[in-house]
Formats: C-alpha cells, sequence, structure tokens
C-alpha cells in the first residue's frame, strides 16, 4: 500500500470528526473514522466487509439501547431456552430477578424463552434490557420485552456477547446447554484474565439439582488437577441454590468496593471508605504478590481521573499490579467488603 494512504485517512478521518462537531474523545472517533478507510482501501472480500459493518451496526444500535441506563444497577442472567415455566430453575430466574429488582437492579437477558423469559418476568418489563439472537428456529424476542425500546436483535453471538457482559456489574448463570456454558466460561475467561472488571459471578441451582456441583466437579478434578487453571481460580465465582444467598453475595461484593480503574501500570481501587492502618497492612500482608514494586497504598486521585471527574468523592487505594492474578484481586475486594 502507498505509504501516503495511511497519513490521507487519518487527515480525512480528522476532516470528518470536526465537521460532525465531535467534542469529547476526538482521538478516539478519528481512530476509528481512519481504520474504517483503512479497511475499505484494503479491498477485503465481500464476506470479510459484510461482517465488519454488521458488527459496527449490532455495535452502535446496542450502545444506543444501553446509553439511558449507564448509571443502573444491572445483573446479567444466563440459561437455557428450553427450560419450560413448570420447571424449578424457571422459577429461582424468576424470584432472582424480582428480588434483584426490588433492591434496585436492572436485569440484562437474551431475551429468549425460558430463563431469559423467567428472568424478565421476575423483574418486569421496566427493569428488563433484551440482547436477543436472530435464529432460523427461534422466532425473536419473548412477549415480555418483544416491540420494547430496551430491545436489541443481532445477527452475531460474538457481538451479542459483549452486550450482554460489558455492561453488567454482576452475573447469574443458571444451568444450560452449549450457549449458556459458552457464555459461562467466556465470562470466567474475561475475568480471569483482567478483559473484564472484577464481577461478583453466581452459579445458581435449585434446590436438589447439582448442575454447577458437576461442572465445579470438572473444574477441580480436571482442570485443577492437570494443572490447567489455578486452585484460587474457584474463587472467581460461587455456587448456590439460594436466590436469597445470590442477591447478598451481589450485593455484598459493592458494600465498600466501587470500582477499579488502570493508569498506566498503576491500579486504582475506589473505596467508599478506606481501611484503617491496621488492616493496610494486613492487606500488605495477604497481597503483596499482587505488586511489581512496592506495596499497597493510599492514594489521591490521579491526574487522569480528576480530567475525567470519576468519582473524586471517593477514597483509594493503589498498587502497581502484576496484571495476573484477578482471582486473589477478587479476594482482596472481598476482604475490603467485610470491614464495613
Amino acid at each position: 500500500m502507498d505509504q501516503g494512504v495511511p497519513d490521507q485517512n487519518r487527515s480525512v478521518a480528522e476532516s470528518v470528526v470536526r465537521e460532525l462537531g465531535v467534542s469529547e474523545n476526538v482521538r478516539l472517533a478519528e481512530s476509528l473514522v481512519s481504520e474504517a478507510l483503512g479497511l475499505i482501501g484494503d479491498e477485503p472480500d465481500t464476506l470479510d466487509l459484510k461482517i465488519a459493518t454488521a458488527a459496527l451496526t449490532e455495535m452502535r444500535a446496542a450502545y444506543r439501547v444501553f446509553a439511558p441506563y449507564r448509571d443502573e444497577s444491572k445483573v446479567s442472567i444466563f440459561g437455557s431456552a428450553r427450560t419450560r415455566p413448570d420447571d424449578p430453575l424457571y422459577a429461582q430466574a424468576r424470584d432472582l430477578a424480582s428480588m434483584l429488582a426490588e433492591r434496585g437492579w436492572m436485569a440484562v437477558t437474551g431475551a429468549g424463552p425460558g430463563i431469559m423469559q423467567a428472568g424478565m418476568e421476575g423483574a418486569g418489563r421496566e427493569r428488563s434490557i433484551g440482547v436477543s439472537i436472530r435464529l432460523p428456529f427461534e422466532t425473536g424476542a419473548n412477549d415480555i420485552i418483544a416491540g420494547d425500546a430496551k430491545h436489541v436483535s443481532m445477527k452475531y453471538f460474538f457481538t451479542r456477547k459483549l452486550m450482554l457482559i460489558k455492561e453488567s456489574q454482576a452475573f447469574v448463570c443458571l444451568p444450560g446447554g452449549f450457549g449458556t456454558i459458552d457464555e459461562t466460561f467466556e465470562l470466567l475467561t474475561l475475568v480471569q484474565t483482567g478483559k473484564s472488571l472484577p464481577v461478583p459471578i453466581i452459579l445458581l441451582d435449585s434446590p436438589g439439582d447439582p448442575f454447577w456441583e458437576h461442572v465445579d466437579g470438572l473444574v477441580r478434578h480436571q482442570l485443577i488437577d492437570r494443572g490447567l487453571v489455578s486452585p484460587r481460580d474457584t474463587g472467581l465465582y460461587t455456587i448456590t441454590d439460594s436466590c436469597a444467598d445470590a442477591c447478598r453475595i451481589i450485593e455484598d461484593f459493592y458494600a465498600n468496593y466501587h470500582s477499579i480503574r488502570f493508569v498506566g501500570n498503576r491500579l486504582i481501587i475506589r473505596l467508599r471508605t478506606g481501611p484503617t492502618d491496621g488492616q493496610l497492612a494486613l492487606l500488605n500482608e495477604r497481597y503483596s504478590h499482587l505488586c511489581t514494586a512496592g506495596g499497597i497504598e493510599r492514594s489521591d486521585a490521579t491526574r487522569a481521573e480528576r480530567r475525567d471527574d470519576d468519582h473524586l468523592e471517593l477514597d483509594r487505594l493503589a498498587l502497581e499490579f502484576t496484571h495476573h492474578g484477578y482471582s486473589d484481586l477478587i479476594a482482596l475486594i472481598r476482604e475490603l467488603n467485610s470491614w464495613v
């Protein structure tokens, strides 16, 4: 490719963004336009261009659906589309979503039948967001969310999974087939590798039905015993058959912990109440292995956080993070929560 083309793309991108009157995230907007121009200039085959165009179209539509609810607490509920209304698991999903809706949470589901419909029944139409997938053997969104502005339909599983995971602060997985297992293990992988923020992940059974216990057995007796994952990775999830316990685990995760932000290699943990000197010493004793240098220390808001007015009222801890051991980071967060 002519070396002048990238410079030309950047120039055109700058002009387009300026013409649109974009005032925030200008450099990112210019990069997006420049990459789109570069892709077109690469003259990809028809299928590649269709995939890129459809994916961007779907992401834009989904972002617009979620945008009004950015500040709402959301829980994603995964589970089988084949679960019937008379199945105890259906009642579990419905009851859990109802309990969480009463506590101010919105339910995000795949908008189909089965567990997805049960979750929306429990949360109610006003507290539900649906991200459905277009399949030849499914008719579309369930009756609860169909026609609602809080529903978006996707062609691709990867864009759908992005939206089912990206916007939520908690996740509840009920038994299901390949799709549910895929969603659950992708979620665990994202948190394990730091590609997703630390979140509570609940594997919810119904009483007397040990579905997730058997999956946990696979993790412990195959993955851990073979050295394929760390024994500490079982701390990424919690198995329960109690909706009340699931709600408590979710709420407890945010009892003191608020959020994290990376500023360079420095991990900033935002808290409603910072630890005492004794508690901070205990954190350093137990979790110093998460630091590449120094230790866990109190911190003021960083320059980047002040620039973005990013929750400046919160207390902060900071550490030079190793970028692995995310299950231990979750354990640290739980310890911080236990002190309030």
